[in-house]
């Protein structure tokens, strides 16, 4: 008989992913050991394969879950292309540059999740396209594959925008970044087709 039901192990997972996703983001998925990984979720090293094959495996689901937040942030805004616009200014916002660890798992951990291997480059691939189709479905309703590129493009520029601001010890500069990647953002929105 189990000690737990399977209630209990799906919260300890989440609790796990959730923990991980934003330690991954702050520290890297390289500078995060399992075992710290464990004690922020309050538990021991061994509890760790009841959950997970191994780290590779929670990196794919901490990520995936941190971009299904990133759909659900994306539905809590306007609707059609004024939500867009919003989103664009947030994610390129000094709030969401100074902390890393609850933003975007794109922007923080891209170079890392390059690195991985395939299964979690599939993970994290599915998850980003379904942010990015329903970025375009907002843009192109009656063919959101149409602009499906071009919003992965756009998408790809904010990323890069944020990780250089992030980088940049002239704080002025880098403030002075994040404002042109909106412009940058916004005009590539309106070239795209709405069909």
């Amino acid at each position: 008989m189990a000690r737990y039901g399977k209630e209990h192990k799906l919260e300890t997972r989440r609790r796990i992913v959730e923990t991980a996703g934003r330690r991954f983001k702050r520290d890297g998925i390289d500078g995060s050991g399992v075992a710290t990984l464990m004690k922020d979720a309050g538990l021991t090293n061994g509890a760790f394969y009841a959950h997970f094959e191994s780290k590779e495996d929670l990196v794919a689901a901490a990520v995936s879950a941190q971009l299904r937040d990133q759909r659900a942030w994306l539905d809590a805004v306007a609707p059609g292309r004024a939500g867009v616009e919003q989103m664009v200014r947030e994610y390129l916002s000094p709030e969401h540059r100074d902390n890393p660890e609850q933003g975007c798992p794109s922007a923080a951990l891209l170079d890392e999740l390059a690195r991985c291997a395939d299964p979690t480059k599939q993970a994290y691939t599915e998850s980003v396209l379904a942010f990015i189709d329903d970025i375009a479905a907002r843009l192109a309703p009656d063919d959101p594959r149409s602009a499906r590129v071009a919003v992965l493009s756009i998408y790809a520029s904010m990323v890069g925008t944020l990780q250089l601001s992030r980088a940049l010890a002239d704080r002025r500069l880098a403030d002075d970044i994040l404002d042109q990647g909106v412009r940058n953002a916004l005009a590539a929105l309106d070239a795209v087709p709405e069909h």
